[in-house]
């Protein structure tokens, strides 16, 4: 059966590379990018979270199946805090009166394994308290420390983004709804935005010992659209406050059986 799907970051790496699947299968797909898509905002800002919302509203007749909130960055700016944590939530939030007049809903996010990474405890605060002036300010402190530093605003952005979800998935507005609400955390994708780190021997030597990957090494965007896929597919209807990762096997390596 065919089913309607909102995609952010539709333009481009997973989010185009998940559109272009649900197309395949025959899927209608309303993309959300800066550019080049059917929804031309900038989640970064309140006037394009709610420019985003109107437009989906509009162009959906007011009912949407699923949600595949994918926008982000990984650059070390503030731009990133804002996009990857407040963006996604207002995808989400915002889109979620339209998921309650689909008769199977879904939901679903992008995190990263980057949310193992070293973290700014005062920046996830602010983030954990729904403080977007806090959480830019602080992340233009970090900004300014250099880009080894600021690598902490994804890596922060992504684990309170996970964080979130796990804590949001069990609500009644979510599961007590009906609504499956999911995340998924790649390693390394093979898109423009590593396309630096992987252009030469050296660098995919540095990334393996950053990112160890055993199970095949770095991915295809289309390996976690896929998933994105079924998680927001009709046949997953119990899957509750999850962050699936999938990374060829660095959760694995990183937490070993801490986790399970």
């Amino acid at each position: 059966m065919s089913r309607t799907y909102v995609v952010t970051g539709a333009a481009s790496g997973i989010g185009k590379a998940t559109s272009e699947l649900l197309t395949s299968q025959g899927h209608t797909v309303i993309g959300v990018d800066l550019r080049g898509s059917d929804v031309n905002v900038d989640l970064t800002t309140d006037a394009g979270r709610t420019a985003m919302v109107d437009q989906v509203t509009e162009i959906s007749e007011g009912r949407i199946d699923a949600v595949v909130a994918v926008a982000g960055l990984a650059a070390p700016i503030v731009a990133t805090a804002s996009v990857n944590y407040f963006g996604a939530i207002a995808t989400l939030e915002g889109l979620r009166p339209l998921l309650l007049k689909s008769d199977a809903p879904r939901a679903v996010t992008v995190a990263s394994m980057a949310s193992l990474h070293p973290h700014d405890e005062i920046l996830l605060q602010a983030f954990l308290d729904g403080d977007e002036a806090a959480a830019r300010a602080r992340a233009l402190e970090l900004q300014e420390e250099g880009p080894e530093v600021g690598h902490k605003i994804y890596s922060t952005s992504k684990q309170a983004l996970a964080r979130w979800v796990r804590t949001t998935a069990p609500t009644a507005d979510w599961a007590g709804a009906g609504i499956p609400l999911n995340a998924i955390a790649p390693a390394v994708v093979l898109s423009p935005m590593t396309a630096d780190l992987v252009a030469t021997e050296e660098g995919r030597k540095a990334l393996t010992a950053q990112v160890p990957m055993p199970l095949n090494g770095p991915m295809q965007p289309v390996v976690p659209a896929r998933l994105l896929a079924w998680l927001s597919s009709e046949e997953n209807s119990h899957l509750c406050g999850q962050v699936i990762f999938i990374d060829g096997g660095f959760d694995a390596i990183v937490r070993g059986d801490k986790t399970w």
